[in-house]
């Protein structure tokens, strides 16, 4: 491993360790029990980035040192743990699953034409359009490689299904992009496809570890499933209420983007016709003043829209813990069924 790849992988892991304890507080008890397993973790990823020509390596090490939360690896671990796994598949596994999402990312960062990301440049900002593209496909490619090699058809399956739907929420969403006409069904029907799939893959791989966890694979589907709209809903939240330094990019970029996210789905029939136009100027791209986001947040909190959608992502936390009720007690488990509403309250 190059000496650029070791210092990044420290320092990857470092914020994602950080980050990882504010937004999964309710992991408490077992912290300690995953954050070595996330160091295999990482460790898998960054051999892999150091065993591939510079160009690559300089690049994909850009994408991980920005750090990342590492929900979704954690969930894996987690899971692995509630279930009394003893192998090192959960560690290969949770390791593709942080590199697909990190591909995601790189893609949907192009398709936004998006510049800033966890405050720094994109890479599509520092490397260009195409070359980014292809940096996308092969984190897609390794990840493959790194669940191949694990030899459990299953776990592929279940992987490469969710990569699937991911990119058929992408599509979706495209078809969807810069309309003020998105209806409340498509919206949660894209955030399934676009980012709960990969959570619901996650909390669900391990159950087809060993033909005993097989009972608790669709519990805990629905738990990653569930889990995933509750991250996507305040994710949309703190776009319009969370600061430009907490976000690490431009408030209101969602909108800027040309995606109409839940707030304004829910706020929309019953805004001013003023503040539907302004909506709709920055939808559609246009300039708009300094002051825009701060009517807008008003608009959205007077309409009762943020209220709506955080009840709405409560109700998701509340499905997920349920979901998981029957799975077998223990500090992992405790940790899992504490994390999603542990997600309504983070704040970045």
């Amino acid at each position: 491993m190059s000496g650029r790849v070791a210092q990044v992988r420290e320092t990857a892991l470092n914020r994602g360790i950080g980050a990882l304890t504010g937004s999964l507080a309710g992991l408490g008890e077992v912290a300690r029990e995953v954050r070595p397993r996330l160091e295999q973790v990482d460790g898998i990823i960054h051999a892999h980035l150091g065993a591939t020509s510079p160009c690559i390596q300089e690049a994909a090490a850009y994408v991980f040192e920005a750090g990342g939360k590492r929900l979704r690896p954690a969930v894996l671990v987690a899971t692995a743990q509630a279930l009394g796994y003893r192998g090192d598949a959960d560690i290969r596994f949770a390791a593709a699953v942080e590199m697909i999402h990190s591909a995601t990312l790189v893609h949907d960062d192009v398709i936004d034409h998006a510049t800033v990301r966890r405050g720094r440049k994109t890479p599509n900002a520092r490397w260009g359009n195409q070359f980014t593209v292809l940096l996308g496909d092969w984190l897609f490619t390794r990840a493959m490689e790194i669940a191949l090699d694990d030899g459990n058809i299953l776990s592929l399956k279940v992987l490469s299904a969710a990569t699937q739907r991911m990119t058929e929420g992408e599509i979706m969403a495209l078809g969807l992009q810069r309309r003020l006409d998105v209806s409340l069904e498509q919206y949660l029907e894209v955030s399934r496809l676009k980012t709960a799939e990969l959570f619901a893959a996650a909390s669900s791989i391990p159950a087809t570890f060993e033909p005993a966890f097989a009972a608790c694979f669709e519990p805990l589907q629905a738990y990653g499933r569930h889990l995933g709209l509750c991250f996507q809903i305040i994710d949309d939240l703190l776009d319009v209420t969370a600061s430009e330094e907490r976000l690490g990019k431009p408030v209101f970029s969602d909108l800027r983007e040309g995606r109409l996210t839940l707030p304004f789905i829910l706020a929309l029939p019953h805004l001013a016709t003023h503040e539907r136009e302004t909506v709709e100027a920055v939808l559609l791209g246009g300039e708009i003043d300094s002051d825009a986001p701060r009517r807008l947040r008003h608009a959205l909190e007077h309409r009762g829209a943020l209220e709506q959608a955080r009840h709405l992502a409560r109700s998701h936390a509340r499905q997920a813990t349920e979901a998981i009720a029957n799975l077998p007690d223990g500090g992992a488990a405790r940790a899992l069924r504490a994390a999603p509403l542990a997600l309504v309250d983070r704040d970045f």
